[in-house]
C-alpha cells in the first residue's frame, strides 16, 4: 500500500515521462529533486539540457504545464540548476 506522497511522486514521474522522450532527443533528461509539503516541485535538468540556452523555453512550455495540467497538486515547479528568465 503505498502513501499520498508515493502516489504524488508516481503521477510526477509519469507526466515526466510525456515529455522526457523530447529531452532524450537532444541529449538531455531530468530527474525530480523533491517534492514539498506545499506543492513545490523541484527538477534538475541533465545532460545537454544543464547547459542548454532554450532550457528556459522547455522548463516553461514543456515540463512545467506538463506538470501543473498532469499533477494539479503541484502549485510550483522550480529549477535547481539554472536560473529562470522572466
Amino acid at each position: 500500500m503505498s502513501t499520498p506522497a508515493q502516489d504524488l511522486l508516481i503521477r510526477v514521474v509519469e507526466a515526466l515521462d510525456e515529455i522526457r522522450p523530447f529531452l532524450n532527443e537532444d541529449g538531455g533528461d531530468l530527474n525530480v529533486v523533491e517534492i514539498s509539503e506545499d506543492g513545490v516541485l523541484k527538477i534538475e535538468f541533465t545532460g545537454a539540457c544543464s547547459s542548454c540556452s532554450m532550457n528556459n523555453m522547455t522548463f516553461k512550455n514543456g515540463v512545467e504545464d506538463a506538470i501543473k495540467r498532469l499533477v494539479p497538486e503541484i502549485k510550483r515547479v522550480e529549477p535547481v540548476n539554472f536560473s529562470l528568465s522572466h
